[in-house]
């Protein structure tokens, strides 16, 4: 299987992740003109299936090193199976809420607030399951990462001091995604050998066995999470099974599509666990945050009309960001 045996192309890896999760959400919003959030994410869940499977029978099952996926599989612990699953339902439980906050509130809000949050508390789990990095460098580029939460939900707050139940919910329901989101990495990371994936312990996972496993528990703990969301929606009327199979080829590939986005950076994420540490990577990947928010404000105006005063708090935001992201790579040299 494919394996990265460089520090700096691990964080490369984390780069295109972030860049990959930060930027999925642009699919909802394309699909969310004509087509309901809770519709979208079937789409979107079979993408990131899709993209596991693919990933496994191809960069996981060449070259000599490691396992490959179908032998990995066999071989594999039904508690480490078991992990990988759960890893998969928290995330799924978690990137609904997302989803419907991204549908409230907007990518600027949604991202920062949710993710960020998900940044500070997945780094301090993941370092603790395995300490791998300066900790100073990297809680110091977690506290950069608070501050610029801190400035956007400010900024949010007075974007939408007309409407404060909007401003309250959508806030809401990215602080509870957030705390979901921090722990599915180290649910994933629990199920691989991660300091060693040419030559895994017995029992434990490559990277692309566990992300296959983790896939199958989005779209398993999606028939309930999305069920119950599409019949007790936070906003709008309900749908139906029946409003799904009615959308365009054109509408189900954008859904499609955002699940490949989200696959690839995953993917390239626990490749990377392997060199950087789990917290390292996990902490870059979730760097999507000043992405999204980059699309958020610059694409889709989801600021204008706000306060003058707020554009500079926006840029204050992006500073303390790039901060703390620059710290959390230094921290693992």
């Amino acid at each position: 299987m494919f394996i990265v045996h460089s520090y700096w192309q691990a964080i490369l890896f984390c780069v295109i992740t972030m860049l990959c999760w930060g930027s999925w959400a642009n699919t909802q919003k394309l699909a969310g003109r004509s087509w309901r959030f809770e519709l979208f994410y079937w789409d979107y869940v079979i993408g990131i299936l899709l993209f596991a499977l693919l990933s496994a029978l191809t960069l996981g099952s060449m070259g000599d090193q490691g396992r490959h996926f179908t032998d990995d599989l066999a071989q594999a612990d039904p508690g480490n199976i078991g992990m990988a699953l759960l890893g998969g339902i928290v995330f799924n439980a978690a990137n609904i809420l997302l989803s419907a906050a991204i549908a409230i509130a907007g990518m600027a809000v949604a991202f920062p607030v949710g993710i960020g949050l998900a940044l500070i508390l997945g780094v301090l789990i993941n370092y603790l399951g395995s300490e791998k990095g300066n900790p100073v460098l990297l809680f110091a580029g977690v506290g950069f990462v608070l501050v610029a939460i801190i400035l956007n939900a400010v900024v949010y707050r007075r974007k939408s001091a007309g409407a404060p139940g909007a401003s309250s919910k959508g806030i809401l329901l990215s602080v509870v995604a957030g705390v979901l989101m921090s722990f599915f990495y180290r649910f994933i990371a629990a199920s691989m050998d991660v300091e060693n994936f040419s030559t895994p312990a017995a029992g434990k996972m490559t990277p692309y066995t566990a992300m296959f496993i983790f896939a199958c528990g989005i779209l398993a703990s999606n028939f309930l999470f999305n069920t119950i969301l599409m019949r007790r929606p936070f906003d709008g009327p309900p749908v139906s099974y029946r409003d799904y199979f009615k959308g365009g080829t054109g509408t189900h590939f954008v859904g499609i599509f955002g699940g490949l986005i989200w696959g690839l950076g995953n993917a390239l994420n626990l490749i990377a666990a392997g060199k950087a540490g789990p917290a390292i990577s996990y902490g870059l990947g979730q760097g999507a945050t000043l992405v999204a928010a980059l699309w958020g404000v610059f694409i889709w105006k989801e600021f204008k009309g706000s306060p003058a005063r707020s554009h500079v708090l926006i840029a204050l935001m992006f500073l303390f960001f790039l901060l703390g992201l620059g710290s959390i790579i230094r921290a693992g040299q």
